[in-house]
Parts: structure tokens; sequence; C-alpha cells
């Protein structure tokens, strides 16, 4: 049985990621470690916590020693890396969070791996999910490729970047297989309530102020995290040792259509009368190096792998609303405590 540690499991495309492999691979035992910070949610694996070829680990991947010893304990054959912190806002207020998680803890897990495989590399991958932010940003036309120069802008997206390098350098120098994934946004179940959509879908329903910044004309690409899930299953499977492939929905849309068309199913899904959700629309001072613009080209992922999306973003959005308003539970046990004061101190007093 194959062995597979993936980090980061009990966050948003992780616990989708997680339950996926356990479901459709009975003959893999899926390892799923998580520190289990605000963003990290046993909750989201409950219908599998049970399953025999699954289980759980609380560790942290900035700590060398717990994460050298996981790899000696278990001997794991492959790791599929998501751990990280990954918003944009959060990084500006405190990038050391993301340098310490996203820099220090993806070198951990690749020496780790090194050490633990040896020269024995038959089936072993380290498969290092990133993002579409590390090329920058983009002005109307133009699409991000696997050859487009990188080109962060804030904290967060340096910090993936600096991953990515050391993911390739870790290849190049010492003979480690790897392949990398960089994606677009993800949206979904299970999906905290600091990104875009569940934070609207929550204050919604909440009655409050929808912050947009500047103008609302920031444009971003789509992905249905189940597809997303389809996709890195695809290439942990078939890609080709060393490459990249980038995973994007097809899917622009700028900041404010997508806000008033998630207003519009709002006021449908809860009975309201139409408007009642775009009036709460509030435009707040613009995020500082905001990228006005994000596009993926996967047209490598589908040649030569065969992956395409298979959700729209309409039939996307309506499962995630729908998704959120039957579990509201969920919603309001993670929007409590801290989170509330992030969300005053980050919105309210801008």
């Amino acid at each position: 049985m194959r062995k597979i540690l993936i980090t980061g499991g009990a966050g948003f495309i992780g616990s989708h990621l997680v339950r996926h492999f356990v479901n459709k691979y009975p003959n893999y035992n899926i390892y799923n470690l998580d520190c289990l910070t605000y963003a990290g949610n046993l909750a989201n694996l409950s219908d599998i916590e049970n399953k025999s070829n699954y289980k759980f680990i609380k560790a942290d991947i900035t700590s060398e020693s717990d994460v050298f010893s996981l790899f000696e304990i278990e001997k794991f054959d492959a790791v599929i890396h998501l751990a990280a912190e990954s918003h944009v806002d959060r990084s500006i207020a405190n990038p050391m969070a993301f340098i310490h998680t996203n820099l220090v803890g993806t070198v951990n897990l690749l020496n780790a791996a090194r050490k633990s495989w040896g020269s024995d590399l038959n089936g072993k991958l380290f498969y290092h999910v990133s993002t579409d932010e590390v090329y920058g940003s983009l002005n109307d036309i133009g699409l991000f490729t696997e050859n487009t120069s990188y080109d962060p802008r804030s904290p967060y997206s340096a910090s993936k970047a600096s991953s990515d390098h050391f993911v390739r350098a870790w290849h190049h120098t010492y003979g480690l297989p790897v392949v990398i994934s960089n994606c677009s946004n993800n949206y979904g179940p299970n999906q905290f309530p600091e990104k875009l959509i569940p934070l609207f879908i929550n204050n919604i329903l909440n009655n409050k102020p929808l912050p947009v910044y500047g103008k609302g004309e920031n444009v971003r690409d789509w992905l249905f995290v189940l597809d997303h899930t389809v996709a890195i299953d695809t290439i942990f499977h078939k890609g080709r040792i060393g490459e990249t492939y980038n995973i994007g929905g097809h899917n622009e849309w700028k900041n404010i259509d997508l806000i008033k068309l998630l207003c519009s199913i709002m006021d449908k899904k809860t009975g309201r009368n139409p408007g009642t959700s775009e009036s709460l629309i509030t435009y707040i001072k613009d995020r500082a190096g905001h990228d006005l613009r994000y596009a993926i080209d996967a047209s490598k992922i589908q040649n030569e792998l065969g992956w395409k999306p298979s959700v729209t973003f309409e039939q996307g959005l309506e499962i995630t609303v729908e998704w959120y308003l039957n579990n509201k539970e969920w919603l309001e046990s993670v929007t409590s405590g801290e989170y509330q004061k992030y969300y005053d101190n980050q919105y309210i007093k801008r």
C-alpha cells in the first residue's frame, strides 16, 4: 500500500483532497498532517475520520525535528504539500508567519523526504501545490503560462514563489522527484470566510457591509475546488517529474461582477427582495499592492494529461451557496473568537 502524506489536509482544499484520495484509493494509506490553525478544521473530515486507510497527525511543518521524526517513523512514499498560510491581507499584516510556514516549512519537508528516500526514488514523489499569484499581475490581455516569469507582489505570493524555487532547486541539485502545480482562485464548500465568496455569504446572512477593495475592477480566474482535487489527482498519477502544471478554471470575473451575481443568488435563495444584498456593497480603500488581473493558460494539463474543469462558475456558485446555507452552524463556529478580532481590524477600522 502506498503511504501518502497530505499536508494541510484539514484546510479548505486539503480536506477535499484528503476525502477524494481516501474514498477513491482504498489501497492507499492517507496521512493528513495539519497543525490546526484558525483555517484547519477536523469537522471538514468527520465523514471519513473512521476509514481504515486514513490517519490524522497533528504537527507543525515548521518544526524540523517533528517533520524528520514523522518521515522516519511512517516512511511515506509520497508527499502532496498544501499546508500554507494563504491569505494576502494576513500576509501584509504579518509577513513573518508566511515566511515560517510557506518557506521554512516547505524546506523542512524537502529535507525530510530527501533523507528518508535516499537513493531509492522508485515510486517516490514530492508534489508541491502552489498559486498563480507567483506570476504577478496581468493587464487586460494575456495569460499566465508555465513559462511566465515570476513577479510576486505581496508577502504571500513572494513566500509561495520562494517555496516553488526551493522545490525546483531540490530537484535539480539533489535529484528529488518533484512536480509543481499553480492554480487559480479556488471556491466551494468548507472555505474559511476570510476569502471573498464565503466572507460575503456570511456578511449577507448577517446584514453586514460587503467590503469591496477599490472599485472592484480586479479580475480573477475562479476554479471549483472539486475540479482542483481531480486535477491534483491527475498530476499526481500522470504528471512528468520536474514539470509544472497550471490549473485554471477558464473562468475570469471582475470582482464587482462576481459580487453582484452572488448577491442575486443570495436574494433568491433566502427569499429577499431583489437588490437587498447588493445594497450592502461598501467600497473601501484598495489593498496595498493589489494585482489587477490573474488568468491561467491551462492548455498544458489539458493537452498532456486530459484534465479540464467540469463545473461552470454559475453551477459551482449555486452549489457553494447551498452548502453554506445548509451549514450555518459550521459557519458560526468558525467565525467566532479570534476571527472576529481579525475581521474588525481588517475591514471595520479601515
